[in-house]
């Protein structure tokens, strides 16, 4: 027993450090947190979720009818978000069939439901890593879907949103390496936008924090009912300290 503990822990140790291996070097953007709270973001978040992300990825564990907790009525889940389901009762699903998924991409997009809790790393929260991969992805033409990605190199997942972002290419310098001299290195410098897109690059970006949003708070709903009641919980406690410190005093002055 002991034997395969060890084993499985070694096992997991090693697909942990292969991933993170896979993982890019470019640093990660903050992710704007106000939006979580911000219904109008919220909303329009879940509008483009179902829109661009839902064709492919599934969210099994959230139900359309959760939708309503972010300020929208059943009447406008209906027409306008359900696109994959009969019923708000039903859990958002892929549109994409599983095996057709597999045959184009190589593998089963991966369920979105908790990848904002998911992707937490030493380099950032959740939702930094999926601000930041949303927004750097550029052409590269000897990748079979065209696309790569600063965050996550060699990603299988095409651009879906570069009608929004428009057609950009990433700007490398060559340069010495500080550790050896008889090596080059190449340093990312920024993008260089080849085609317009139907968002400038400052919409662009608040359309992906909206996004981002939504995935954060469709990966834990009631988070922020749980910091209200922890906050609730905490002023109890302190104002409970100070009546046990007064009622200590009293039950003991005359001991004393």
């Amino acid at each position: 027993m002991i034997k395969r503990i060890i084993a499985s822990l070694l096992t997991t140790l090693a697909l942990v450090s292969g991933a993170q291996a896979a993982e890019g070097t470019a640093p990660l953007d903050r992710f704007p947190k106000a939006r979580v709270t911000d219904l109008a973001a919220l909303q329009n978040g879940a509008k483009l979720f179902v829109n661009y992300c839902l064709n492919c990825h599934s969210a099994a564990f959230v139900r359309y009818n959760r939708l309503q907790d972010i300020g929208l009525t059943e009447d406008q889940i209906k027409q306008n978000l359900l696109f994959t389901a009969e019923k708000v009762g039903e859990t958002m699903t892929a549109a994409i069939k599983p095996r057709d998924a597999k045959e184009w991409f190589g593998a089963v997009p991966p369920d979105l439901t908790l990848a904002a809790r998911a992707r937490a790393s030493p380099a950032g929260t959740g939702p930094d890593w999926l601000y930041t991969y949303l927004r750097t992805f550029y052409k590269d033409d000897t990748r079979p879907t065209g696309w790569n990605n600063l965050v996550f190199p060699n990603v299988g997942m095409p651009h879906v949103l570069w009608e929004l972002q428009g057609e950009r290419a990433a700007v490398y310098k060559e340069e010495v390496d500080p550790h050896d001299e008889k090596k080059k290195v190449h340093t990312f410098t920024g993008f260089e936008q080849l085609t317009p897109g139907k968002m400038s690059a400052q919409e662009y970006d608040s359309a992906m924090a909206d996004l981002v949003a939504y995935m954060t708070w469709m990966a834990e709903p009631n988070a922020q009912h749980r910091i209200r009641i922890g906050v609730g919980v905490m002023i109890f406690l302190i104002g409970f300290l100070f009546v046990a410190w007064r009622l200590n005093a009293a039950f003991w002055k005359d001991v004393k």
